[in-house]
C-alpha cells in the first residue's frame, strides 16, 4: 500500500500531472461537492516549491471556474428555489445580495457559504463577468494566505 501511495504522489508531483490535477481538484472543490483543494495545493508546493505562483494561478482558475459553474446552476434553478422564497432568512439574504451586488462574490472563498453564494448570485441574475472577477479575487486571496501560512508553519 505504501508503495502505491508513494508512486501516486510521485506521479502527481510531476508538473505536467500535478498542475492539471490541482486544477481539477480546485474546480470540483468549488462546486457544491464537499472537497477541499488546499491540501492538493500545499502538497504540490511542498514537492515543487518553484511552482508557487503558477500553482496559485492554476488553483485560482480552477476554483473560479467551479464558482462560475455554481453561478450557472443558480441561474437555472428558479423552480427549485422558488418554493423557499417566503422565509424571513431567505428574504434577508436576497436583500443583502441585491444591495451589495457582484461584490458579494468576494466572499466565495468562505467555507460552507461561499459555493452556494455563487449559485445564488446566478439565481439573482447578477452580472456574470463582475461576479467572476470578484470570485477570482476572493479565491486567489484565500489560496495565497492559506498556502503561505501552511508553508510558513511547515517549512521544508
Amino acid at each position: 500500500m505504501d508503495a502505491w501511495i508513494n508512486h501516486l504522489l510521485a506521479l502527481l508531483a510531476l508538473p505536467q500531472y500535478g498542475l492539471s490535477t490541482l486544477f481539477a481538484v480546485a474546480f470540483v472543490s468549488a462546486t457544491l461537492l464537499p472537497m477541499a483543494s488546499e491540501p492538493a495545493l500545499f502538497g504540490l508546493l511542498k514537492l515543487n516549491p518553484e511552482l508557487f505562483w503558477l500553482a496559485m494561478l492554476v488553483a485560482t482558475a480552477g476554483n473560479t471556474l467551479g464558482g462560475a459553474l455554481n453561478w450557472a446552476l443558480g441561474l437555472g434553478s428558479h423552480r427549485i428555489l422558488d418554493k423557499y422564497q417566503h422565509s424571513a432568512t431567505h428574504l434577508r439574504a436576497l436583500d443583502w445580495l441585491e444591495r451589495i451586488g457582484p461584490k458579494a462574490c468576494l466572499l466565495s472563498w468562505l467555507p460552507l457559504i461561499g459555493d452556494p453564494l455563487c449559485a445564488v448570485a446566478g439565481w439573482l441574475k447578477l452580472p456574470f463577468w463582475p461576479c467572476l472577477l470578484y470570485m477570482a479575487i476572493g479565491k486567489f486571496g484565500r489560496y495565497l494566505v492559506m498556502t503561505g501560512a501552511l508553508l510558513w508553519v511547515f517549512p521544508s
